[in-house]
């Protein structure tokens, strides 16, 4: 198992509608979250900042290709196509990046 967590922005406008709609995932997304090795998924809201933390725990065995999976399946990219617009990716963002990797730098069990 891996750790993974990111940081976006979340745009003032759309802190209730983001709510609202992650109150209610699709089904079909929660399946291929975790058809693609993703558990203990979680998303924090920081007001008044408006930053998204989101971590989860890998545990599959080729992250790449679950990753690569989930972009390619439809139902994800109209979920995405929901939620994206309401996110405001860091300036600091890599180069196809969307949501910004993060280090852990600390972790107890």
């Amino acid at each position: 198992m891996k750790r993974y967590g990111s940081v976006i922005g979340l745009k003032p406008e759309q802190i209730a509608d983001y709510k609202r709609v992650h109150a209610a995932v699709w089904p079909d997304v929660l399946a291929q979250i975790k058809a693609s090795g993703i558990a203990n998924y979680s998303i924090f809201l920081r007001e008044p900042e408006n930053l998204l933390f989101a971590y989860y725990e890998y545990v599959g065995t080729d992250h790449d290709a679950d990753m690569a999976a989930m972009a390619a399946d439809p139902r994800t990219q109209e979920w995405w196509a929901v939620c994206m617009p309401m996110q405001a990716p860091l300036e600091t963002r890599a180069e196809g990046e969307w949501w910004v990797g993060t280090e852990e730098v600390f972790h107890v069990d």
